[in-house]
């Protein structure tokens, strides 16, 4: 199945597209915390599995299914404005993430704001092969969500990485995670989730919707 729902109790007009890292799928911990964070805050959700990702059940992607993996979430993002009547936002986890951002610079209004969950700035401890060419012209509003024990970057990495954004961007860390965000020392991946998920939806309604 390359999508799971979340389908709100009280829906509030708004839609979400999750995906997921290298290496996983829409069924990491992590995505699955974030859909129920988010569906009891009205939003309809859905997990999407990278194109990569159906087409295989292990393994990392590839370069060259980028621009795949990338046509996959615009699908995913065009199937959602179908179910909901309000924003649409899209979001990912590390590479998916990433192919996140680089789709919605390529194309302005795709998505009214982006969730970057662990953004891999550069791989570990090469610091100097940013994956940062595409930031100047991404022109949506985008929230990051970043561990402290990130190898893919630090805090002062990603705030520089923000900088050369030209839309509203912001922040939250959380201490103690590692690239998966879903484990921070006495904190349970629940509550990391309901933190983003309530920091997002604050973001989005002094970016969007204010917007509007």
């Amino acid at each position: 199945m390359a999508e799971h729902l979340h389908q709100p109790p009280v829906p509030s007009g708004i839609g979400l597209v999750l995906t997921h890292g290298a290496g996983g799928d829409a069924r990491a911990p992590l995505l699955v915390a974030l859909g129920e964070a988010f569906a009891e805050r009205g939003v309809t959700v859905v997990r999407y599995d990278l194109p990569y990702r159906q087409a295989s059940p292990s393994g990392p992607p590839r370069p060259a299914g980028a621009a795949r993996d990338r046509e996959g979430l615009r699908e995913a993002v065009a199937a959602m404005r179908t179910r909901v009547r309000g924003p649409v936002f899209l979001g990912g986890h590390s590479y998916g993430g990433r192919q996140a951002s680089i789709l919605a610079a390529s194309e302005p209004g795709l998505a009214d704001a982006l969730l970057l969950l662990s953004y891999p700035l550069h791989p570990p401890r090469r610091p100097a092969e940013l994956r940062t060419a595409h930031l100047p012209n991404l022109r949506t509003p985008a929230l990051f969500a970043h561990g402290s024990r990130d190898p893919f970057a630090t805090r002062d990495e990603i705030e520089a990485a923000r900088r050369l954004i030209p839309a509203a961007t912001a922040l939250v860390g959380v201490e103690g995670a590692g690239h998966d965000l879903y484990r921070a020392p006495r904190r349970a991946g629940v509550a990391v989730a309901a933190e983003i998920a309530g920091a997002f939806l604050t973001f989005a309604e002094g970016t969007v919707f204010d917007g509007a």
